[in-house]
């Protein structure tokens, strides 16, 4: 009997595993594409608030709204507001490239609205061979689509829509014909169609409950022709030292197993570690030095030292990065929400002389003793205000400062150029990258990865490293700066495979020293259960975990390599030493299952060990793969994370 209750259990489980790669939703709501045997056909679906004057428009969207997010066996359920309006959606994986979405409304006050829409956006039609129908209603003309205010569209009614093109199939049904309205839409360069079926139209009452449903359907040609990896070896760029991470205590209680976990069975390379700048020294009048050797200092002040120590014992390099100020140090109230949509305070310039001797005295303090001196500080993302604000040329006049003070104090800790809270605020770090004073004091680049993923800005940090031949650091590394609200999406396959993917796009263009995940504690956990965001279960590492596992088992010290593929839906990026003979290739596949060919490895490799982590497989060692003439061949799963590590040569 049990072992009849088993085989159900691990059935029920594995069917849940399948049921969460189907359907691909964001934690606010957005459905992105549904996957056939690991390849995603691709279109978005949101929920859009058209208000009375028929132009304001908003839309579920990210880092819009404070959504919750669950998952309740093959259903995702999201629960949003757009102005007084509440909204559940509840998505249902219906098997088969299906899905059920089921859009409840309810009203907080009486409100007159142009509409409350359910709506997809697809290609435009590119060629002959697309098309866009009305269901049941064959008399809609082409020709009619409007790119013009929503307010004067036409409806025309209709039970859903059939797009088709080469690549892609979109069916969406609903029970009843209704007035719908299609136009084509320009975003952020690109031309889409954008199909709005109506949730409530005109006025809404307080109370109301409105509830529709709507079936989709997507489809399209499976891509499984072979790919070739084509690397040159001949090339070394930047080194990678490995993963690292950062250890910010906030959660007393669930943080200490996270990261006796994560060092326990991570190579951690690389570290940072928050200087709790406003509990050391607030008020200017104390000696934060004194009142630390008089066994004063708050608690949250020696954890972090001490979480300092630990890993400074481990030989992991530390950096040192301040949120909060002490009031004394800024101008203003100390804020943690924006005024007038600005966030933080800048430093009050009167008192840098004393701003730079307390952080000094904090760095001095934690060598002395503790017995770790900080390869860096940083402010934490100070070109947006998260708590301390610069201008970009404050940041180089202060890199200048502090670093000159440090250095007359006989210390070698650095400052950070950046630290960026995006790839995109790049601007922010050109004075100081172009002030040859300041370049004396900088340690390494740093950008955190939340925004900005295109190849193009990316490469601007690469760039700015090359120019000044110093690390490149992506100080904190992850892809939702707003999940901790929403924390069930952080087990997800989905949000693993898009991590992961972008850490490899992430090696390949920018060739960071290391990138430092966010974090390995229990905020934004790799690890769940253990009373992590009330999961009462077992501790346990999760497919993210898996991930960075993986990832850390990268030899040390090896060097950036180009590497290409011939097909865009895997990222793939190398690292070597030649003069070692040993070599990684990590990649991920965002689509089926195909074979690989890898070519360019020196001939002196022999056989490479294949690693693979996706949602059936945990860090699985798939055995060791001959090299022949430099080439090897094996078959890379559906939506998989897989790591090819060579055999040392003898």
């Amino acid at each position: 009997m049990k072992l009849f209750l088993s085989i159900i259990l691990i059935s029920i489980l594995l069917y849940t595993n399948n049921a969460f790669s189907q359907i691909e939703v964001k934690p606010w709501g957005n459905i992105t594409g549904i996957r056939r045997n690991g390849q995603l056909f691709e279109f978005e679906t949101s929920i859009q608030l058209v208000k009375n004057d028929g132009i304001q428009v908003l839309a579920t969207a990210r880092e819009r709204q404070r959504p919750q997010y669950h998952r309740n066996g093959n259903k995702q359920v999201i629960e949003t507001n757009l102005d007084s309006l509440h909204f559940i959606e509840t998505i249902t994986e219906a098997g088969n490239g299906k899905a059920a979405v089921d859009v409840q409304l309810t009203s907080h006050s009486d409100v007159t609205v142009t509409g409350a829409y359910f709506t997809l956006r697809l290609p435009y039609l590119t060629s002959d061979k697309s098309s866009l129908d009305l269901i049941n209603n064959n008399a809609f003309d082409l020709s009619a689509l409007q790119d013009v205010s929503l307010k004067i569209l036409p409806g025309v009614f209709a039970k859903g829509i059939e797009f088709k093109s080469d690549s892609l199939q979109v069916k969406v049904e609903i029970p009843a014909s209704d007035s719908l309205f299609i136009r084509h839409e320009w975003i952020n360069g690109i031309e889409y169609l954008m199909v709005y079926l109506p949730i409530q139209l005109n006025n809404v009452k307080k109370g109301e409950t409105i509830i529709k449903t709507y079936q989709i359907e997507a489809n399209g040609p499976m891509d499984t022709d072979p790919i070739t990896l084509t690397l040159n070896s001949t090339q070394q760029g930047r080194k990678f030292e490995g993963l690292g991470g950062n250890f910010r205590l906030q959660n007393p209680a669930t943080d200490p197993q996270v990261i006796d976990y994560s060092l326990a069975n991570l190579r951690v390379a690389w570290s940072r570690v928050e200087l709790p700048w406003r509990l050391w020294h607030p008020n200017l009048i104390t000696d934060p030095t004194a009142e630390a050797r008089a066994s004063r200092l708050p608690t949250q002040v020696v954890k972090s030292m001490e979480m300092a120590q630990r890993l400074g014992k481990m030989g992991v390099p530390v950096i040192l990065s301040a949120w909060y100020a002490p009031d004394w140090a800024i101008v203003g109230k100390a804020t943690t929400e924006p005024v007038n949509g600005v966030w933080g305070n800048p430093l009050n310039a009167v008192q840098m002389q004393n701003i730079y001797k307390s952080i000094t005295d904090y760095i001095l303090y934690l060598k002395n003793n503790y017995g770790v001196e900080a390869k860096a500080f940083s402010f934490n993302e100070s070109d947006v205000g998260i708590n301390i604000r610069m201008t970009p040329q404050e940041h180089a006049d202060f890199i200048k400062g502090l670093g000159a003070y440090m250095e007359a104090k006989g210390l070698k800790t650095k400052v950070l150029l950046g630290d960026n809270s995006d790839a995109t605020t790049y601007n922010f770090i050109y004075p100081a990258l172009n002030d040859p004073e300041a370049r004396k004091y900088i340690a390494a680049v740093s950008f955190h990865s939340w925004r900005g993923w295109e190849t193009e800005t990316l490469q601007k940090w690469a760039d700015a490293a090359t120019q000044l031949q110093l690390p490149l650091l992506v100080g904190e590394g992850s892809i939702d700066a707003a999940a901790w609200q929403y924390p069930d999406i952080f087990q997800e396959p989905t949000y693993a495979l898009e991590e992961i993917n972008l850490y490899t796009r992430l090696l390949a263009i920018c060739q960071p020293v290391s990138i430092l995940q966010w974090q390995l504690t229990a905020d934004y956990s790799p690890l769940a259960g253990g009373g992590i965001f009330g999961d009462n279960s077992p501790l346990r590492p999760t497919q993210r975990f898996w991930n960075l596992k993986q990832l850390a088992l990268t030899p040390e010290d090896l060097y950036s390599m180009p590497i290409t593929a011939s097909k865009e839906n895997v990222s793939v990026a190398a690292l070597g030493d030649n003069s070692k003979g040993v070599y990684a290739i990590h990649l991920v596949n965002n689509g089926c299952s195909r074979k690989v060919v890898l070519t360019g490895l020196p001939t002196t490799v022999k056989a490479m060990h294949l690693y693979v982590t996706n949602q059936q497989e945990s860090y699985k060692n798939d055995g060791l793969k001959k090299v022949s003439n430099g080439q090897i061949s094996f078959t890379l799963k559906s939506e998989s994370y897989v790591t090819l590590i060579s055999e040392p040569v003898k």
